[in-house]
């Protein structure tokens, strides 16, 4: 899997995914190619047992500025609606189903669909020079990706429909204050922190993170009643795991845990 691609670099250990952006004399824009290689490479985070997290950033000075715009000038008339449904809407349901923890890195600008990718992710870390921008009413465009509902849950209708309607760029204080980011630190330090809060992740039992996701991700259509009873089926297959079983010894023993991921 790793050096296999044009438009990104991956890179596997220690049970966590990289998967970095790698056009930086473009911001890291979308293009055909890259939508392709990133759908690739979350398919295969999803299919790997040995993948246990996914680190979502950029090469250069940003994390992606959206649809590579340069690109749509020069081919025929866009069907925005078709190329939504084929390309990007695929790669945002992966990233909030797939039964892995996604932590974006967000080292630079996160603009359109950029913005709307890191806003998929489970987590974002921001580098404190990066920034978020919902882009698309400069060029007379609907925010998409998700981004409407991504935003509206993060950080509630009023802030949404600020960033959607005036299209500012959010700094990553900004972002951290609305409940956009769950951490900010300096550019420097954002590598190990990534590197930090990934390895984490990787050792917690990767099929309880699994089962979480699902609970959250449900939770924002379900009543008090369907929830609960969700919950109470997921905890039945949690409770069935040899990492539950770890789990529960390491308590008793007063020792730490040791997960294998089953």
């Amino acid at each position: 899997m790793t050096g296999s691609f044009a438009t990104l670099e991956v890179e596997s250990r220690g049970g966590v995914l990289t998967i970095a952006l790698n056009r930086p004399a473009a911001l890291n824009a979308l293009n055909a190619d890259m939508s392709v290689e990133l759908a690739a490479a979350l398919r295969h985070a999803q299919r790997d047992p040995d993948v246990r997290c996914v680190v979502l950033t950029g090469r250069g000075r940003a994390f992606c500025a959206g649809q590579d715009l340069r690109e749509v000038a020069a081919g025929a008339p866009l069907d925005f609606g078709a190329h939504l449904r084929e390309k990007y809407n695929p790669l945002v349901v992966r990233l909030r189903t797939l039964e892995k923890p996604v932590l974006a890195a967000v080292n630079g600008i996160a603009a359109g669909a950029g913005a709307s990718l890191a806003l998929a992710a489970d987590l974002r870390l921001m580098a404190r020079s990066a920034g978020l921008r919902m882009a698309f009413v400069h060029l007379g465009l609907v925010p998409d990706a998700g981004a409407t509902l991504t935003l509206v849950q993060h950080a509630g209708y009023g802030r949404a429909a600020e960033l959607c309607l005036l299209g500012e760029t959010l700094s990553a204080e900004q972002a951290l204050a609305y409940g956009l980011a769950n951490r900010v630190v300096p550019d420097e330090d954002l590598p190990a922190a990534t590197d930090a809060w990934a390895a984490r992740l990787a050792a917690l039992p990767a099929t309880a993170l699994g089962l979480t996701k699902r609970a959250l991700q449900r939770a924002w259509l379900a009543t008090l009643e369907e929830q609960l009873e969700y919950e109470a089926f997921l905890q039945a297959t949690a409770g069935a795991t040899a990492d539950h079983r770890e789990g529960l010894a390491a308590f008793l023993e007063k020792r730490p845990p040791r997960f294998g991921g089953r």
